[in-house]
């Protein structure tokens, strides 16, 4: 999840699923479709907003790739059931 804040409410975060935003756009303030067809407008500016999208994204990346149980172990275990 990324934290936003609601235009005119900076002062009360809220977290939204990165998966849900269809596009995000400046009029001159920062509106963000989700697939649902909602929209928010929020005080980050878009570029904020794909900054914290990327940021969660490549965090969600890491932490497969750090575990024990990752796809390249998985991987290696298929092999060795044959």
């Amino acid at each position: 999840m990324i934290t936003l804040h609601r235009l005119g409410h900076s002062n009360e975060p809220f977290l939204l699923n990165p998966d849900l935003i269809a596009t995000v756009e400046a009029h001159p303030d920062t509106v963000i479709t989700l697939t649902t067809h909602a929209r928010l407008v929020v005080c980050e500016s878009p570029a904020a907003v794909a900054s914290e999208i990327r940021t969660w994204r490549a965090a969600i990346l890491s932490d497969a790739l750090h575990r024990p149980e990752g796809p390249a172990l998985a991987a290696d275990d298929l092999v060795d059931q044959r």
